[in-house]
Order: C-alpha cells, then structure tokens, then sequence
C-alpha cells in the first residue's frame, strides 16, 4: 500500500469540516450551502440511507497490494469517487473552484463544474492540468447561450456534460427566500458575464423565485406556450440568472436529448443527473445517452424523493453493462463509498 499523508488532526471528517465551516461563513453563506427544499427531510434522508446497509467482512484475504484506482473519462481515477458540482464556491473560500481543481488533481480524482461556478471554465480547466473534468449544465429555453457553454467546454477540454434534469421548477428553499439571498461583491457568475449585464452577473438569484415569476408574468406572450393545465409558460430573456434560467419546465427526452448529443459528440460525452427511477433508466438507454447520475439534487428539489441510494438498485439492474451509473448526495465515508 503508498503511504499515508499526514492528517489534519484538526479536521478528520466530514462532519468536523461541517463545523468549521459553519464556524467562519456568514449566515447567508452557511444557509445556502445547508439548506434542503421544505423541511429537508430528503436532504436528512440521503445520509441516514447509508445507515440502513450492513458490510459482511471477509477475512483471511490478501490485501498487501491492492489497486483502488477505475477506468472513468480515459484516465485512472485514484478511487472510485468524484467531486460533485456544486455553484458558487468562492462563498466558502476566495480560491473557490480554483482550490476544489488543484485538489482534484493532487488526489487523482474527477472534477465536476457547476454552470453557475465564480471562476469561468478555462481557468478551472487550467487549473486541473490533466486530470478529467465534466461541467454539469443546465439547458436554457434559449440553446444559444447553452451551445456557447458547451462550445467552450469542447475548447478546453472538457470530458464529459452533466446535464440537470430535476429542475423544470426550483425547489422551494425557504432561507433562501425568507432571506433573498444574492451573491456578494465582488464575486460573480463567471461563465455568463458575456450575456449578462454586469449587475445580473454578481446577483446569481436575481432576486426571489416569487419576484422572478412576477417579472415572467410581465414579459411579452408572443413567444409563450400553452401548457396542457391551460396557463401560459413564457420563456425567460434578458441577462442569464440562476432563478431565471436554470429551471426548464420544457426540457423533454424527445427533443433536447437529441439536440444536446449533436453539439456534444465526440469530444464530449452527454450524461443525465437526475435520474432517480428505473423508468427514466431505460429511456436514458434508448436515447442513446453515455452515463446516468442518480441525484436527488442533494435533496435541494423535490423534497420526498426517495434517499439516491436507495433509487441506485433499481438503476442500476437495468442500466448495468449499458452504460456506467454514479450516485451522489449523502455520502459522507469511505464506506459509504464502499455500500454504493
């Protein structure tokens, strides 16, 4: 076996890095990253999953040379996890993404980068030197500051595109309303400063999901669509903000799949995050998609949802040997890792 680095004997878990950070973020900060949609019991359930499930040990097994590493985006990724993308993470730390990268890379695991990261793809990108990076994304209503998106990612390099899939609404998140949250100064939005005005940029929320339909309901109809309940949807404009833009109530397997797999392939393979049900595993197979995230969105969406480990059994019986399945929110140890 290599051995082993020292520990930080000051933070030797998740949960102490939980109660250090809480210790030097500010409330809206600590609010935000904490937070799950309406009581958060999903959020609470995704850990408590990985309680349920028992390790039967073996023994008498000779373990004095072993190999954790896994094939995963045409490099050998040094255990069989990968840093999930997650916005905004300059609130945390000033080196944000930047840290998260040069980590990724020191420990020889993937990175994923959120859309709505405050360090743009390329200097993230730079950031990793060599090892793999995917950038999850979000399909706006309108495909061209999404086909530019992806147009970068292919220029730097970028293995694979996680598309969201569990946000045709936001999810309720009651701090994050009560509290109006918005992205201090002098951070800002960095992949859509090209599209956004330069106050749109620094305000990720733009305002609350209650104001934002408000603004909806102002716009012009002449582009609007006629949902089946009768009300009218109109497609979100002007400056690209996380209330705004990211939820998609009209993205579709027979349309969008389709369209996204044109501007990703080959250089990029065109992942679904989101998929929760051996259903939605199947249609991911017969749309020819490259991989499946089991994700409840860390419990932040539709709040009970069942736990993801729990939904990875039945994703995985159809999906296994068709295409590879990962699963995220809850995991908090190595054996944790292990029980997925």
């Amino acid at each position: 076996m290599a051995s082993q680095k020292p520990h930080d004997l000051n933070c030797l878990t998740i949960s102490e890095l939980e109660q250090h950070a809480a210790a030097r973020m500010d409330k809206q900060t600590r609010d935000y990253y904490n937070e799950g949609a309406d009581s958060g019991s999903t959020l609470l359930e995704n850990s408590q999953a990985y309680a349920k499930y028992r390790i039967r040990p073996r023994v008498l097994r000779d373990i004095s040379s072993i190999d954790t590493s896994v094939p995963l985006f045409g490099a050998r990724n040094s255990i069989p996890l990968g840093v999930a993308p997650t916005a905004m993470q300059c609130l945390a730390h000033p080196d944000g993404e930047m840290a998260t990268a040069r980590a990724c890379s020191k420990a020889g695991v993937v990175m994923g980068l959120s859309s709505f990261a405050t360090t743009t793809l390329e200097d993230v990108a730079e950031a990793s030197g060599d090892n793999p990076r995917i950038l999850q994304l979000y399909l706006f209503e309108e495909r061209e500051h999404s086909r530019k998106l992806i147009q970068r990612a292919k220029k730097a390099g970028y293995k694979a595109v996680f598309l969201t899939v569990d946000t045709p609404v936001l999810g309720r998140r009651n701090m994050e309303i009560r509290y109006e949250f918005k992205l201090p100064k002098p951070y800002k939005i960095a992949n859509f400063t090209e599209d956004s005005d330069s106050a749109a940029a620094k305000t990720v929320m733009e305002g609350t999901p209650s104001s934002t339909s408000d603004q909806k309901e102002k716009k012009s109809s002449s582009t609007s669509n006629n949902n089946s309940n009768g009300t009218t949807h109109t497609p979100p404009k002007g400056p690209i903000s996380f209330h705004t833009h990211a939820p998609n109530p009209t993205l579709n397997w027979s349309t969008d799949i389709a369209w996204l797999k044109q501007q990703c392939h080959p250089e990029m393979q065109v992942w679904i995050k989101g998929i929760a049900t051996a259903e939605d595993a199947l249609l991911a197979i017969h749309h020819g998609l490259d991989g499946l995230v089991v994700s409840n969105h860390g419990g932040r969406q539709l709040n009970g949802a069942i736990a993801t480990l729990d939904a990875l059994p039945e994703v995985v019986a159809v999906a296994k040997g068709k295409l590879p399945v990962h699963v995220d929110g809850g995991i908090r140890h190595g054996t944790d890792i292990f029980k997925a």
